[in-house]
């Protein structure tokens, strides 16, 4: 019979990228538990419970993480220290598992212990959807002991941290993050999706089509809810999950079932299409110039410029875009941001010091313990001051509602088209030990004006109804810099180019 007494292994797992993890093994001092013993229901498991209390001689250096801390009789249990280096949570914290046998589960659980440690220190409500986080460890550690593989241990992570109760915070496999890192870097193997979970439905939807994929061939539309990938589905998923199983390498293909935006009443409305996966140039910008007659006759140039999405090139695409419509005498501007999905939140504020002078504020952040802290821009030079319009609509999500916002507010432009999405929450990204990288909300946004956004969305100063939309221009028409007669018939331009007029008959330029 194998001894109740467990073996202990220390090791530092780091809630900071700067505190590498690096392993020691030693035995602890015994005299800071206390131990009982329950059973859990299993027939063959017994389960020690320990309750970690503060050596006499050093109260302030080890604390108990929740009231309870657990190990399994007859196995190794792993002390794991998470330091951390923000005042708040100076000292090291000390966790007890129970190590499972299975090593690739081993390795899930001390991901774990690094993404609990990381939600500890930065998550955005204090109260943790009001539940004991501490505790919330120890069931997850209890239930992923068990298991024997790592897919499933990983479900148990995000279980975990669906409870916070935002779709937002989540984990997503090494794999994953290499994608995510691929989108973000402005390539892509797919198949020319963007998409979003709806938060009141949870549905996965389809933000927009990019022109010409495979997506955009087999008559995929905005609106449209994807139901199914590879038959699987997609019932409690996450964006970022979803659109991680529609990517893959170029040349091979996955199936999708599609529910029409225009008969969600009728299962009829749901089609299989098989889609192809190729390489998609996730190009954020694309421009051209408008001609445009001003009410006096006058011929002028108006800049058109469609900003898809917040990649790392986003920022410099939009000043290399604008400085050349300027060599080309354009008089005003249109920027395109609908169904603009977001991404990094950096280079939306790049963008918008391009259009702005000073050092006005961009967005508001509020942090968890409810501190307000502006981020403003430092002595902004606007790449041009002619008369600015921002076309939105219910896909500009994230890092285009703070453009969107951030010009608004600053008396910049005139915003024409629909209610934006209204995501008004910032993530940081870490990447893990494991190469998986996790997702937290550090921080909720307000506009300029402090005007909230999370759940509302922005309004625009004029609409569009939702025919003026049907018309919305498309990237392929902007190829070659040269204006095409579908974007002078789209109607929401033709009402921002209305708006230019007055800003120009008031001269309101900024």
């Amino acid at each position: 019979m194998e001894s109740l007494t467990p073996t202990f292994n220390f090791f530092p797992i780091s809630t900071k990228p700067s505190c590498k993890p690096t392993p020691t093994f030693t035995k602890p001092n015994h005299n800071i538990y206390t131990k009982s013993t329950f059973t859990l229901p299993s027939p063959s498991a017994s389960y020690q419970y320990s309750t970690v209390k503060p050596h006499s001689s050093s109260p302030d250096l080890i604390r108990s993480i929740g009231k309870n801390i657990f190990g399994f009789a007859a196995a190794a249990t792993a002390l794991v220290s998470v330091c951390c280096d923000s005042p708040a949570f100076a000292e090291s914290l000390t966790v007890a598992f129970p190590v499972s046998r299975a090593r690739e589960v081993n390795t899930v659980q001390k991901t774990l212990v690094e993404a609990w440690g990381l939600i500890r220190e930065s998550f955005v409500d204090p109260t943790f959807n009001h539940q004991d986080w501490d505790l919330k460890l120890q069931q997850t550690m209890v239930e992923m002991f068990p298991l024997n593989s790592a897919d499933v241990a990983y479900t148990k992570i995000s279980g975990m941290l669906s409870s916070l109760g935002d779709p937002f915070t989540r984990i997503i496999s090494p794999k994953e993050y290499q994608s995510f890192r691929i989108g973000s870097d402005g390539n892509l193997q797919g198949v020319g999706l963007f998409i979003n979970v709806e938060p009141k439905t949870g549905h996965v939807v389809v933000l927009s089509c990019i022109d010409g994929s495979p997506a955009a061939r087999a008559g995929i539309h905005e609106g449209d809810e994807l139901v199914e990938i590879n038959g699987e589905r997609l019932d409690g998923l996450d964006s970022e999950t979803a659109a991680g199983k529609l990517r893959g390498r170029a040349g091979t293909s996955v199936t999708v079932k599609v529910q029409s935006a225009k008969g969600f009443t009728s299962d009829s409305s749901i089609k299989e299409v098989n889609l192809p996966r190729e390489y998609i140039k996730l190009s954020p910008i694309s421009s051209t110039i408008i001609p445009h007659q001003t009410p006096d006759g006058r011929q002028t140039k108006t800049g058109y410029v469609k900003l898809s999405s917040f990649s790392q090139s986003a920022a410099v695409d939009m000043a290399n875009a604008i400085t050349e419509l300027e060599t080309e005498g354009v008089h005003s501007y249109i920027l395109d941001l609908r169904n603009n999905p977001g991404g990094l939140v950096k280079a939306g504020l790049d963008v918008a010091q391009m259009w702005l002078d000073g050092d006005g504020t961009l967005v508001n952040t509020i942090d968890r313990d409810g501190n307000m802290l502006p981020i403003n821009m430092q002595n902004g030079h606007a790449i041009t001051h002619d008369p600015l319009v921002v076309l939105i609509n219910e896909g500009s999500a994230s890092a285009s509602e703070i453009l969107a916002g951030a010009l608004h507010d600053n008396g910049r432009a005139i915003l024409v088209g629909h209610k934006t999405f209204g995501k008004g929450k910032i993530q940081s990204v870490t990447e893990l030990n494991d190469g998986s990288a996790l997702f937290v909300t550090v921080a909720k946004y307000l506009s300029p004006a402090l005007h909230d956004i999370d759940q509302v969305g922005i309004m625009p100063d004029v609409q569009c109804t939702a025919d003026m939309l049907l018309n919305s221009p498309k990237d392929s028409f902007l190829k070659n810099n040269k204006s095409d007669a579908s974007l002078e018939a789209d109607t929401c331009i033709m009402v921002a180019e209305h708006e230019l007029d007055i800003q120009e008959s008031r001269g309101s330029a900024s």
